[in-house]
């Protein structure tokens, strides 16, 4: 199958490339960035996901868009208006099978800067609505919002052991999720899943859940 995923240069999207790849999958990645993987069946795009116009690409059967950014002066242009525009170039595909979106569990708590939580929230939105108009010609579509991820997007906190002692102490669980467990699901959620739609899956050790009850 041809699959085509945004972001792959590193942490999320590489991981979930990876997974794709290893089970004798063709990808296509595109990112800003140039390839951090080889593989004879990889083919990278160096673009900026709101340049999907002038894009060659081939028509996928999965779509994955995880491309997206922390800077609050950017974050809707590129996480929300770019993702759309990225993922509308490639609706009308006859192949296409499911489309699913890296959100963020920001989205539903508030917790991060005000422009990239609004961005997440809005993709969450926009994936409802594709998986309305998807439905009928039976394309899943979902999201995956992670919570503290092992990324080098957040090496400031893991290289501080107060300030990883902090967030994992803000979970369930005690600990952040790795790459390849996002990976894992966002296999399932494309490549085995015929009956979940609609939906924004929840992934952050159990973070949102945690709180103190007070008698």
């Amino acid at each position: 199958m041809r699959i085509l995923i945004t972001g792959t240069s590193g942490g999320i999207g590489r991981a979930i490339a990876e997974r794709f790849l290893n089970e004798g999958h063709e990808v296509w990645g595109v990112d800003r960035q140039g390839s951090a993987l080889s593989h004879p069946a990889y083919h990278h795009v160096v673009s900026d996901i709101r340049d999907a116009a002038a894009l060659v690409l081939p028509q996928p059967e999965v779509l994955i868009c995880n491309a997206g950014t922390l800077d609050e002066q950017t974050a809707i242009s590129v996480n929300l208006e770019g993702t759309m525009a990225f993922t509308e170039h490639f609706l009308e595909s006859q192949t296409l099978k499911s489309v699913l979106f890296i959100a963020s569990a920001s989205a539903r708590n508030g917790a991060e800067f005000p422009r990239y939580v609004a961005s997440k929230a809005g993709l969450v939105g926009y994936m409802k609505n594709l998986a309305l108009t998807l439905a009928r010609r039976g394309v899943t579509c979902n999201s995956i919002s992670p919570g503290g991820v092992i990324t080098q997007a957040n090496r400031h906190i893991l290289e501080s052991e107060k300030l990883y002692a902090a967030v994992k102490a803000e979970t369930l669980l005690g600990k952040w999720a790795a790459p390849e467990e996002i990976a894992d699901l966002a296999w399932y959620l494309t490549m085995v899943n015929r009956s979940i739609t609609g939906e924004d899956i929840l992934i952050d050790n159990g973070e949102m859940l945690k709180s103190n009850f007070i008698w």
